[in-house]
């Protein structure tokens, strides 16, 4: 999965290595990085080996370099793997892509891509589905397969109010629910999860660091090392915070900017027409979906910024004619 997982490519990936055990092969599935806490009842996740941890880099290695088949979830670019693209690039087994973002590069010999999906978590369903086509779906999944799968829809749809929601993914949805697990249970669990310090350090964000340009109906908040060190805020506990930008009347655009180890991971969201992947892949080295991209930056999270501020005149037409 790609690197600072979310909640689609952790239950994407567990959804997918649940599949395959049951199916009688080996599974290990391997993050880049940390994830944030409150996906960590995710079924599967005490067995989630880590790169970034020194203590689990030479096991992550091993499995990739002796693997027979190398999956590659939620993620369209090698880049996205941080430190570990270059292990997955170099191992001799072929690799399949299962995602649905626009633009992948083509270093699988199997492509299971389509960006009319609204999560990778929706394509992993449809594909267990036609592997086992005939079957009705409380034969295929177990509540904890199911979870994992809702778990990634549910978070990429955002909560089933994006403009990503179709028949199919309701279906899906109905589909996985047949198994009987408690829907309103893996919302709590993700969304009403969070320690004290996390709504403390929401607060700060909301009262202290949210700015709004009216001339170009955006929002952006900043966050320095210095702040997340602060508020203890560990990997993954910013994760949804840009969004609130987007709850300002008139606003379109939302930016947030994190300076995290030596780089700056910038976030975007905006509603309607307004592309932000287009701005995230032209000026911060990203890409995504439309209205949910994401870069980075190793300049300093001032100049990075001072960058993001400059080229919002060229943006200010399209900003100001969405409806």
């Amino acid at each position: 999965m790609h690197r600072d997982p979310d909640a689609d490519a952790l239950g994407s990936s567990l959804g997918w290595a649940s599949y395959l055990t049951k199916k009688g092969h080996d599974v290990t599935v391997i993050s880049p990085t940390e994830y944030a806490a409150n996906l960590r009842w995710l079924a599967g996740m005490d067995q989630v080996l880590v790169f970034e941890k020194s203590s689990q880099q030479g096991q992550c290695r091993r499995k990739i370099e002796q693997a027979t088949l190398i999956c590659c979830l939620d993620f369209s670019a090698l880049s996205r793997l941080k430190d570990l693209g270059k292990v997955v690039q170099d191992a001799a087994a072929p690799k399949m892509m299962i995602d649905h973002h626009l633009e992948p590069e083509h270093f699988a010999k199997w492509m299971i891509w389509d960006t009319n999906a609204a999560a990778t978590a929706q394509l992993v369903y449809s594909l267990v589905k036609e592997m086992e086509v005939g079957l009705p779906a409380k034969e295929i999944f177990d509540i904890p397969m199911a979870e994992c799968l809702y778990a990634g829809i549910m978070t990429d749809t955002g909560s089933f109010r994006h403009a990503n929601v179709t028949p199919e993914v309701h279906l899906a949805v109905a589909d996985l629910m047949l198994t009987g697990f408690d829907c309103s249970r893996v919302h709590r669990l993700i969304y009403d999860n969070a320690p004290l310090s996390r709504l403390q350090f929401l607060g700060y964000v909301l009262s202290q660091k949210l700015i709004v340009l009216p001339q170009y109906r955006t929002a952006y908040m900043v966050l320095t090392e210095a702040e997340l060190h602060k508020f203890n805020s560990s990997s993954g506990e910013t994760e949804g915070i840009v969004n609130y930008g987007l709850q300002v009347e008139n606003v379109v655009m939302s930016a947030m900017f994190i300076e995290r180890k030596g780089e700056v991971k910038i976030s975007f969201r905006s509603v309607g027409s307004f592309s932000v992947r287009d701005l995230a892949s032209t000026h911060f080295s990203g890409g995504g979906h439309k209205n949910a991209s994401g870069g980075r930056s190793e300049h300093s999270v001032n100049e990075t910024v001072a960058t993001f501020l400059s080229v919002l005149p060229s943006y200010e037409q399209d900003l100001l004619s969405v409806d």
